[in-house]
């Protein structure tokens, strides 16, 4: 009997092993977004498929079957926006279009603007301007002398105001003059800042780098060195950079490798880090409490009215203690990825604001003081770069720019601010502050009847559109003609400065408003009981459907 039972037995591994593997494949399917966007290697096939079109003049103005009455509507709001940036902004948009044959970024922005369907038309009649001149408070010049509300928040760097930047770098080069270009030896603010980032960050110890991406690559790579972990966990929408293995998926021309993009605040996600040995660290970036699971909101995706955000302080709190409550369990390293929101919600940053401490937190952006860094901060055993019983097994990362003496002075001078009474009175009541602005605004444009909304994680805003249209993402250009600059993004992202006064607010409010009824008098939110989501995104399937396989 002994001699029969042991081959049954042998038999049986292989089976059991299989059944194994595919419970863990289910539970990791599980744990991914239900979209497009949790799916990385689906969505980067379906990219590959999409074939490229663009509407005639005729259906720019009427891709939602509107009456002839309102698509002449359109075509005449469209012509006096064009006849205004015409007239207005004629040198920066000149130059912008004379650049952008030789700065690819320009010709990037330029198309992804809006939904490629409307790019061509649009691009070749309003001609918008990519330069300024000067910055003055809460304003941008042109090089036509037009003064905009800057919510741009270039890309997250302005949290303190223009003003404060400019007497930051001018302060840091005064420090530094003395020195120059010597790399590789350190300024002393070098010392001084890295005692202060360990006391703000709660960490042991600091590395210096020339980008938020080299800092997120960084810690991604002591987090592998340390635990011999080669898998990165990312949430579904999420962004630390454009290098391969956190940016999966369209826009990046190579697989997902060795990383898993998860649901984030969901319990399927958490199942998968209680049970999984290969995970060697977890990235959250803080900003996602706005919108999870969905990526930064541009107005080149904007093809309906079905964009979402809204913030939960309670819900993400427990989401983040829970995260680090299984990656203590594990031995999975937590990184936060700070680049974006570090300094803007409070003065040591996402980890004080939301009382959550990580591992290992990245900072870049503002922390330079208005030149380009990133920095590490981390616990000493994650930190160090090499084995003391194995001397050849290092984890190497330089940079030749990597503490450049007058960024050094420039994060100095900021830290020295950021402890200064009159800062810290700006982050008092800041939440308070900003949802109360957000809630006057939303209350004023319903009492207009206007299909537009706001929704806020403190500074950072993003627009909504309550109502079903093809056309939403032209409410950017109407913000431009009323004097709002944003970034190429569109109404995705608004971000404004801490130093915005309730005066400079009430502008913005009155520009905000009166780019609403401008939009809504030229019939873009013309109302119809038929158009629904829903409808709008079969419309568009049935377009690119038409059009697969054809020159």
């Amino acid at each position: 009997m002994p001699d029969l039972l042991l081959p049954s037995l042998i038999a049986l591994i292989p089976a059991g092993y299989l059944i194994h593997r595919v419970r863990r494949r289910l539970q990791l399917s599980r744990a991914k977004h239900p979209s497009l966007t949790g799916h990385v290697r689906m969505a980067k096939r379906v990219a590959g498929l999409l074939p490229g079109y663009s509407f005639t003049e005729e259906e720019f103005f009427r891709a939602d079957d509107a009456p002839s009455s309102i698509m002449e509507r359109r075509r005449a709001g469209f012509r006096a926006l064009v006849e205004h940036f015409a007239r207005t902004h004629p040198e920066s948009a000149a130059m912008s279009t004379s650049a952008a044959r030789h700065i690819s970024d320009l010709q990037f922005t330029s198309a992804y603007r809006v939904p490629f369907q409307f790019s061509r038309h649009l691009r070749s009649h309003l001609k918008l301007g990519g330069f300024v001149e000067s910055s003055e408070g809460v304003t941008l010049t042109d090089l036509d002398g037009q003064r905009l509300i800057d919510v741009t928040g270039s890309y997250g760097v302005n949290v303190l105001g223009h003003d404060f930047y400019k007497e930051c770098m001018a302060e840091a080069v005064r420090r530094a003059d003395r020195v120059g270009l010597v790399l590789g030896s350190l300024h002393p603010a070098t010392a001084w800042n890295a005692e202060r980032l360990c006391r703000i960050s709660g960490k042991d110890e600091v590395s210096f780098h020339m980008s938020g991406t080299e800092a997120v690559m960084q810690a991604v790579r002591l987090a592998r060195y340390h635990t011999r972990r080669k898998y990165v966990v990312r949430f579904c929408g999420a962004y630390h950079g454009w290098w391969d293995d956190v940016q999966p998926g369209p826009g990046n021309p190579m697989p997902p490798n060795k990383s898993y993009t998860l649901r984030e605040m969901h319990a399927a996600t958490l199942r998968v880090l209680r049970t999984r040995k290969d995970i060697a660290c977890v990235l959250v970036n803080p900003l996602q409490a706005l919108h999870p699971n969905s990526p930064a909101s541009g107005d080149s995706t904007l093809v309906d009215g079905s964009r979402h955000a809204g913030y939960d302080r309670p819900a993400y709190i427990r989401w983040l203690q829970e995260l680090r409550e299984v990656c203590t369990l594990r031995g999975i390293v937590l990184i936060f990825d700070e680049v974006f929101l570090g300094f803007r919600l409070a003065p040591g940053g996402a980890q004080e604001y939301f009382g959550v401490q990580a591992d290992i937190v990245t900072y870049g952006k503002t922390l330079g003081g208005g030149f380009p860094v990133g920095v590490v901060c981390g616990r000493r055993d994650l930190m160090r770069r090499f084995r003391v019983d194995h001397p050849a097994d290092i984890c190497f990362a330089r940079g030749t720019f990597n503490s450049h003496p007058y960024v050094m002075t420039a994060m100095q001078v900021f830290l020295e601010h950021l402890e200064k009474p009159a800062t810290l009175e700006l982050y008092r009541d800041l939440d308070a502050c900003w949802d109360a602005r957000a809630l006057d605004l939303n209350n004023r444009l319903a009492a207009a009847g206007f299909p537009v909304r706001v929704a806020n994680l403190s500074t950072v805003w993003t627009v909504l559109y309550p109502q079903p249209s093809r056309y939403h993402w032209m409410f950017q250009f109407y913000l431009r003609a009323q004097g709002i600059a944003l970034s190429w993004v569109g109404s995705g992202r608004m971000i404004f400065s801490l130093d915005f006064t309730e005066a400079d607010f009430a502008r913005f409010s009155e520009c905000f408003l009166r780019a609403a009824e401008s939009m809504n008098q030229d019939g873009w939110w013309h109302p119809s009981p038929t158009l629904t989501n829903k409808r709008i995104r079969r419309r568009i399937l049935r377009e690119i459907w038409s059009r697969i396989g054809k020159p």
